[in-house]
């Protein structure tokens, strides 16, 4: 895998203890095959800004426990 944003911002996630939010896949391969980050994995399929902000703003007390937990993969589903 060549230095692209899949490769670079789990590493800077991980320097930043920060979380990914993302819907592609490859984040997804990279944290269970190589314990990379955390992520939120977005699974809505198309929608409107509006509608994305309400889905986590609704799951966030649940997504937070789950990575406070150690979680290092958190699928949010509409």
């Amino acid at each position: 895998m060549s230095c692209s944003t899949t490769t670079i911002l789990p590493a800077w996630a991980n320097r930043h203890d920060a979380v990914i939010v993302s819907r592609d896949k490859d984040f997804v391969r990279l944290i269970r095959h190589e314990g990379a980050a955390r992520l939120i994995w977005v699974r809505l399929g198309n929608c409107a800004n509006s509608a994305l902000i309400e889905a986590i703003a609704s799951a966030w007390p649940e997504i937070q426990a789950r990575l406070r937990f150690g979680e290092r993969l958190v699928e949010l589903r509409g």
